[in-house]
């Protein structure tokens, strides 16, 4: 009897331990019998949170799928615009199991890479129908804000084709995250199991020869309108320029005027001063009259005068008390 003891509890421990399961932290079990998951009273499959449970050994299997938030990081992908051009995005989706019984039958076991490629290929749908409706320039922006404007440095707003082409342009992008979003959540539960819980563009880029023509198009316009803030600053420079010689002519004027006025004054000092030395002492006016002559006469050795010597105008180099020549 001894010896039957040992063997029954060994085979009494052994189906004791294969009857215990853990499930760890951020996972979730289901019990897998005869091929079916095992489901409770309302016909829903039975979820075992994390800890200690119990099954029935060699009839019961356990699957454990995880239960977080998981990021579908999908390759690029192109799609075309309603312009007919070329527009590559990169995305991703924020996931996690809600229906861990649909989850497990629809991927054929509780696959992950099957999950993810059935919910790339819904997303995909969605977002392509939503970037076929809508234009680059749509797809790139946000929402549209008028509250401010910007404003030049002398108070001006900036009337820029660029700028008003901006303040035009009523971005979707956000729009277009939203309905992806609405649009595959209902599908993703009802097929898969799973919740979408987000789903964002992160990068939208342009093929090259796109690119190439955008950036000469900017470009462009760039130019234009460095070229009408040149030609306005030339206008204002020449108008500047203008004002600043027009005052200049007017100061010289002005100055010119009153050098005249203040040079007649004095001309009419002086001649008047030598009247009234004249009146005064007749004769040596003359004399001083005269050296003034002789000095400006032979002031240059190359000047020839012929004239008589007895003439009027060498009556003081004859006669040294300044009487006529005989």
């Amino acid at each position: 009897m001894r010896k039957l003891m040992i063997p029954v509890l060994v085979i009494a421990l052994a189906l004791m331990l294969m009857s215990l399961f853990v499930i760890p932290e951020g996972e979730r079990g289901i019990v897998i019998r005869f091929g079916r998951v095992l489901k409770d009273n309302n016909d829903i499959a039975r979820i075992y949170e994390p800890g200690l449970h119990f099954k029935m050994p060699l009839f019961d299997r356990v699957k454990t799928l995880d239960a977080r938030i998981q990021t579908m990081d999908g390759r690029s992908d192109r799609f075309v615009t309603s312009e007919k051009k070329d527009v590559i995005i990169d995305s991703y989706v924020k996931w996690r199991i809600e229906d861990f019984g649909q989850f497990y039958l629809a991927t054929g076991g509780g696959n992950t890479l099957t999950a993810e490629a059935l919910l790339e290929r819904k997303v995909t749908d969605v977002l392509r129908s939503e970037i076929g409706s809508r234009e680059i320039k749509q797809i790139v922006s946000g929402p549209r804000n008028n509250d401010v404007l910007p404003e030049s440095s002398d108070s001006e707003v900036v009337t820029t084709e660029a700028a008003k082409e901006a303040l035009e342009i009523d971005g979707e992008r956000d729009k277009i995250m939203e309905n992806v979003l609405t649009g595959t959540r209902e599908s993703a539960m009802t097929d898969l199991g799973v919740q979408i819980v987000d789903f964002r563009m992160k990068k939208i880029n342009l093929p090259d020869n796109i690119s190439d023509s955008i950036y000469k198009r900017m470009r462009a316009e760039r130019e234009s309108v460095a070229r009408k803030h040149r030609s306005q600053g030339r206008e204002k420079a020449e108008v500047i320029r203008a004002q600043a010689e027009l005052e200049v002519a007017t100061v010289l004027a002005e100055a010119d005027k009153t050098a005249r006025v203040t040079r007649g004054e004095a001309d009419a000092e002086a001649a008047k001063i030598y009247a009234e030395a004249y009146n005064k002492d007749p004769e040596f006016f003359s004399f001083l009259r005269s050296l003034k002559a002789y000095e400006k006469s032979f002031s240059s050795k190359s000047d020839i005068l012929v004239l008589d010597p007895k003439s009027e105008f060498f009556q003081y180099m004859n006669n040294a008390k300044g009487a006529p020549a005989q």
